[in-house]
């Protein structure tokens, strides 16, 4: 009977879209201060950027017009002029000129105000050279600096009336009617620029247990819902009627980070003897071959400027042990480890404490709640640091905060280089301010080299997006992409 049910959605009720997310409740619907995967998602379906990924990619190459009708970038790459489209209204009617987005880039570089303000500290000045007209100047190249403008975190434009306490007025395809109690309402913005949308209304609910949306859907009480990244389930769930499952990018690129900063670790041959010692490829046949991509480099696939011209470690634990015996360890090694108590890491750390094990090296694990985890590992208490994560999809946003030594714990621009790894340096600064693309890419391609020749890191897989939907529900694109996390709503999506 609920098998049936999956086929029986209404062509009568498709005005309106079901939705489950992952959640308690929506997070922050502000575009500026929206950091997670549910409300990313639903931000994203309610704001526009002066530049957008076309729904269904999240290349960077891809970028192309929205909110602007063209734009221009000067030689030197530190210009940007706008023109934007005439006509476009907010959701609460009023027209969008250049001093409303002059005003929403301003408010994104405030940290009082976003939560992407240091994304936007590059800017030296932004001018209102007309109604339709802006320009905007950098104080340094900035690799990747169109994606500043497009429709994701602070690019996502609001109005001059954002601070006035209600809901930020935006410009795209739905609007919020509602929000609260573990659910939102979103309605359709019939003078959206790029037409009036084929759904009337998007219903979300906020469900924070994998089995309860899934019952729901199966229910057929949601027609899209966020799932579980795990094989099996995304199997069991593709043997369904009716069903389609998306597997899509960019996933969150899992890395076991080896801190140099700390003995015996400083020791380039132990740091190579874990390179050997752990094997991506049996991890990911672990988690599942669908939603897990091995990936060589430490800058995860799909990112401008990642590539898989790497050395390679093959899995070979005799090495290892060699390799322990060189640096004085003939006896093994002992490390430890500060884990995370969440199912996305905990399993996966005692795959490789097994590997580990075989190379004579024994990970003793301090399994941790998860927001203990995030405060030790920047004290510097694990000496190999399991980290996930997805970023703007260009070298430099990976290289500068995993490996560039000032991003390292304890410093004062410090961010994720649990590693310590300074070996790149070089090559991350210059390319940073290198305008020449070919350049550009060949400096990101060396730095990701020396990265893993310095033994900084095991890159091991991208965890991919998971969401299911009905077969009746049209998306209006191809999904192979999406930076925002979720499947784009446009004003094509339509249930049929």
């Amino acid at each position: 009977m609920l098998l049936l049910l999956l086929g029986l959605a209404s062509p009568v009720a498709a005005q309106t879209l079901r939705v489950g997310v992952a959640g308690q409740d929506a997070g922050s619907l502000d575009p500026h201060r929206a950091t997670s995967t549910q409300d990313k998602g639903t931000v994203g379906w309610m704001y526009d950027g002066m530049v957008r990924f076309p729904p269904g990619s999240a290349d960077p190459a891809k970028l192309e017009p929205d909110l602007a009708s063209s734009f221009t970038v000067s030689a030197d790459g530190l210009t940007f002029d706008f023109t934007l489209r005439p006509g476009v209204l907010f959701h609460d009617g009023q027209p969008l000129t250049a001093e409303d987005v002059a005003f929403s880039l301003r408010r994104a570089a405030d940290p009082q105000r976003s939560a992407f303000a240091a994304d936007y500290r590059v800017i030296e000045t932004i001018e209102v050279v007309g109604p339709l007209q802006l320009r905007v100047k950098l104080r340094t190249l900035v690799p990747g600096a169109l994606g500043m403008f497009a429709n994701y975190h602070g690019g996502m434009v609001v109005s001059r009336q954002a601070d006035t306490g209600a809901q930020p007025p935006g410009t795209g395809p739905f609007r919020l009617e509602r929000v609260g109690a573990g659910s939102g309402r979103l309605l359709a913005n019939d003078t959206y620029f790029r037409g009036r949308p084929a759904l009337r209304a998007i219903d979300v609910r906020f469900i924070t247990s994998d089995q309860t949306r899934e019952l729901a859907f199966v229910a057929g009480e949601l027609d899209l819902i966020y799932g579980r990244r795990e094989q099996r389930w995304v199997e069991r769930m593709r043997a369904v009627p009716n069903v389609v499952v998306e597997v899509f990018g960019p996933g969150e690129f899992r890395t076991l980070l080896i801190n140099a900063n700390v003995p015996p670790l400083n020791d380039p041959r132990l740091r190579r003897a874990i390179q050997y010692a752990v094997d991506p490829v049996a991890i990911a046949r672990f988690v599942g071959t669908d939603v897990a991509t091995v990936w060589p480099s430490p800058v995860p696939p799909g990112y401008l400027g990642s590539t898989d011209d790497v050395p390679r470690f093959n899995a070979d634990p005799a090495r290892a042990r060699a390799l322990l015996v060189e640096a004085g360890h003939p006896n093994g090694l002992a490390l430890r480890a500060v884990v995370s108590n969440i199912s996305a890491q905990q399993p996966i750390m005692e795959v490789i404490q097994a590997q580990l094990r075989r190379a004579n090296i024994r990970l003793d694990m301090s399994v941790v709640e998860h927001t203990t985890y995030h405060q030790q590992i920047r004290q510097d208490l694990s000496q190999l640091t399991f980290y996930g994560a997805a970023r703007y999809p260009v070298a430099d946003s990976y290289l500068t905060q995993f490996y560039h030594s000032a991003s390292s714990p304890g410093r004062p621009t410090t961010s994720l280089n649990f590693a310590h790894c300074s070996a790149a340096d070089a090559e991350i600064d210059a390319a940073r301010q290198e305008a020449n693309a070919p350049a550009q890419l060949a400096l990101w391609a060396t730095a990701q080299r020396k990265v893993l020749e310095a033994g900084c890191s095991v890159p091991l897989f991208d965890l991919r997006q998971v969401w299911v939907r009905r077969s009746n529900l049209d998306l209006g694109y191809r999904l192979e992409g999406a930076l925002n996390l979720a499947p784009p709503i446009t004003e094509a999506t339509r249930l049929r």
